[in-house]
């Protein structure tokens, strides 16, 4: 049985980055240990796993002798798509395999209990463990009340993020520590997450696209920390090109900028989890926070984060902007080409 669990997860990852803020969901027909359906969850407002895997079924007579297994409790709520627990009623399949339970409040326990009360078999935690680490960008939003926050910065071999201002150009732009593999990794994350956040800074001195752009996928949202409002002008976080989000504590309307979402918020009080209460309500899921230094750090110190990605360059500055401090212990280490990856997780 674990095999097809194993599969429905495997399944489920095509949907990274598609579904926000549904859940990346994968599911497997099984009729007489021969698979007869699969399915994931298609790009928010299309059809969840369970009913793509039961379309996919060529002999729909086989569904009342087969098993469906699916990595998340199927849903048994109105949203974008009629209840999933409700097909697999109307189909007369007699037993259900779930990985994980659903912890979002419109869930919770419901579609277990309505396949129960139908006469459905339910069995509930099999690779429990794998298929919670699969979802755990849409369970941390609903039983942590935040997003799935990543934390990414670059820095050099002793230990600084960005130099001095003397070693910059007069034009704002990205002052580059790794090396192109390392960054076109970082386009594969912003395709594969939500949101993407940095401060004020950053945009001043780097004038960002925040978007993907040498790998294949959506550009995610993007949220800049502008206190005061200080970013104008013909940055490209004003082009368009994908959702913004600023997040201030400047109210003057006559300050914004027309086709941005502002999000109010008083920046002498805890910014960190602010910031995670405005995203919530924006149903942002995940985000990746890639600066700077500043504002990584007041994620860390209130200690609001599940992992963090760092790269190590092969170059030292001698001066400049000292990187982030984090004392967690190191998951996993590995290099690109010169550059070295390092992943810390908050345990």
């Amino acid at each position: 049985m674990e095999k097809y669990i194993s599969r429905s997860i495997q399944l489920a990852k095509n949907g990274l980055g598609s579904t926000f803020p549904n859940p990346m969901v994968g599911c497997v027909i099984v009729y007489k240990d021969s698979i007869i359906g699969e399915g994931f969850t298609s790009a928010y407002g299309g059809n969840h796993a369970e009913v793509n895997a039961i379309n996919s079924v060529k002999d729909k007579a086989l569904l009342s002798k087969s098993i469906l297994y699916v990595t998340l409790e199927p849903c048994s709520h109105y949203g974008k798509t009629p209840p999933c627990s409700d097909l697999i009623i109307r189909s007369k399949i007699p037993h259900v395999v779930i990985g994980t339970s659903d912890s979002n409040s419109k869930v919770a326990g419901r579609g277990i209990q309505k396949l129960k009360d139908a006469g459905c078999k339910v069995t509930l935690g099999l690779l429990q463990k794998e298929c919670q680490e699969h979802h755990k960008r849409f369970l941390t939003f609903h039983q942590e009340k935040r997003p799935y926050i990543i934390l990414k910065w670059a820095e050099t071999l002793d230990g600084f993020i960005a130099p001095e201002k003397e070693k910059r150009n007069e034009k704002a732009q990205p002052y580059w520590i790794t090396n192109k593999y390392s960054r076109q990794m970082v386009h594969k994350w912003r395709s594969e997450e939500q949101a993407i956040l940095v401060g004020t800074n950053t945009v001043l001195k780097d004038n960002p696209k925040l978007n993907v752009r040498t790998w294949n996928g959506k550009s995610p949202t993007r949220i800049i920390l502008d206190k005061g409002l200080k970013v104008k002008g013909d940055y490209h976080i004003f082009d368009q090109y994908a959702k913004t989000i600023i997040i201030t504590q400047q109210s003057n309307i006559g300050l914004q900028e027309e086709g941005i979402d502002y999000e109010i918020i008083d920046f002498s009080k805890n910014v960190g989890q602010q910031v995670c209460d405005a995203l919530q309500k924006q149903d942002i899921i995940s985000v990746l926070i890639e600066g700077g230094s500043k504002t990584i750090q007041t994620f860390i110190d209130a200690n609001l984060w599940d992992e963090a990605r760092v790269f190590t360059g092969s170059i030292a500055f001698g001066k400049g902007l000292k990187a982030p401090r984090l004392s967690n212990k190191v998951a996993t280490s590995k290099q690109i080409e010169s550059d070295t990856l390092t992943i810390y997780t908050n345990d």
